[in-house]
């Protein structure tokens, strides 16, 4: 039977060598058939049957050029224009912004649209065929998924630069980490990783970045991990999670403003030089440039946003029974008083109002009544995840943590690695 089988498998094999063969002595004789032209679309049009014309705005172009130099009259011009204002002011538009027309094949070459890309993302569609009218969309917005990995040598930022990571990562870290991590006090040697997102038109065309899902932090020897995830699906919430399934957030942040330093720290017996003499500070300086952003630290009521001469403009906020956060010296406050904020909401900017030798936000913390160092206290956790929705998130987290721990340290300057869809983990 086994050799009867075989016998058999030759036989088709040969008999599909001579098919084969065959075909193609045939073929010799036949004319060649292309295969069909693919659809090809753009804009909501099938250009396959259209007449594409593109160009870019030149300096000094107007919308009425455009259209001159396209074949229409100044008549339809100002009709093109009037009915279309209220969606579109084409007085606006940019020079090296690229503009598409869409003209019909057949011998009247009509037009059919004008299409004008303002941004990568946008563009406004003027249909020209029958009624004339405008509308503006947005391309399709692809997100691609990249790993990377850093050490940090003198600065989170010039490690990013040095990998030609986006800065915008740092911020993306910082907020993450702003429960955890003192980003004023990163050491040479600590580490990250992250899994992250960057957003594509065209395929091929980048136009930014979309934000971090997870993240390794090593700080002083010490991991950190961070996995996003939604604790909250009807409201929308993602929040930060590490390997356990503990919210990285807290009730205060680290910090009020974003990569500054620590100027002066909260010490009842330092001197200081514009009073000269030994005086109590009993605030934190952070140091940052004027105009930086002040972020309330936690939820609470505003009960104070004023001025007064030692102060400078300040903003005082109480968090509950318990808590209550100051910040002097701002240029602008931005919250008054009884107004509800969150934390992280902006409520002023640093300024240099008040006694006060330069740029910065002095931050008081009050405990129980009484002004304490906020570095020095246990503060608070965020409410712990459900534990059905634990379960669920330990599930989740394993691949990205286990995603995390294979991507290897190493100094180069090629440290970012695309994810192809094959490949990437449980990120959207």
């Amino acid at each position: 039977m086994k050799l009867l089988l075989r016998n058999s498998f030759l036989f088709v094999f040969i008999a599909a060598l001579t098919v084969g063969c065959s075909c193609s002595s045939d073929k010799a004789d036949e004319t060649s058939v292309a295969p069909p032209e693919p659809d090809v679309f753009a804009y909501g049009y099938k250009l396959n049957n259209l007449e594409v014309v593109r160009d870019t705005v030149q300096s000094g172009d107007t919308f009425a050029d455009i259209f001159l130099e396209n074949g229409f009259s100044y008549t339809d011009i100002y009709n093109i224009n009037r009915k279309v204002k209220k969606t579109y002011n084409f007085r606006k538009i940019k020079p090296k912004r690229p503009y598409t027309f869409l003209f019909s094949k057949d011998s009247l070459s009509s037009p059919v649209a004008f299409i004008y890309q303002p941004s990568m993302l946008d563009y406004v569609v003027v249909n020209l065929k029958d009624s004339v009218y405008a509308k503006k969309n947005k391309k399709e917005v692809t997100l691609r998924t990249f790993e990377a990995q850093g050490v940090i040598t003198s600065s989170l930022s010039e490690t990013l630069e040095a990998q030609k990571l986006s800065p915008l990562l740092a911020y993306d870290l910082s907020d993450i980490y702003a429960w955890s991590i003192d980003f004023f006090r990163l050491e040479k040697g600590d580490r990250f990783k992250i899994v992250y997102t960057q957003k594509y038109v065209d395929d091929s065309i980048y136009v930014g970045l979309n934000r971090i899902h997870a993240a390794y932090f090593e700080h002083r020897k010490k991991p950190y991990y961070a996995i996003e995830f939604e604790s909250d699906a009807a409201r929308g919430i993602t929040e930060f999670f590490d390997e356990k399934g503990k919210n990285l957030r807290r009730a205060f942040l680290q910090a009020p403003v974003q990569f500054s330093r620590i100027s002066s720290r909260y010490n009842k017996r330092r001197r200081i030089s514009y009073y000269g003499r030994t005086k109590p500070h009993y605030g934190t300086d952070f140091a940052a440039p004027v105009g930086t952003p002040i972020r309330a630290t936690a939820s609470g009521t505003v009960v104070a946003s004023g001025y007064t001469r030692g102060n400078g403009n300040y903003v005082t906020i109480r968090h509950n029974g318990t808590y209550k956060t100051q910040y002097l010296h701002m240029k602008k406050r931005k919250v008054r008083k009884g107004q509800q904020v969150k934390q992280g909401d902006l409520i002023g900017t640093v300024g240099m109002t008040g006694y006060t030798s330069g740029p910065h936000v002095c931050y008081r913390f009050w405990k129980n009544g009484k002004q304490v160092d906020p570095f020095r206290q246990k503060l608070p956790e965020a409410k712990p995840i459900e534990p059905k929705l634990k379960e669920k998130y330990m599930v989740y987290m394993q691949p990205l943590k286990e995603t995390l721990d294979c991507i290897t340290f190493y100094n180069s300057e090629t440290s970012i690695t695309y994810v192809t869809p094959e490949n990437q983990s449980n990120v959207n």
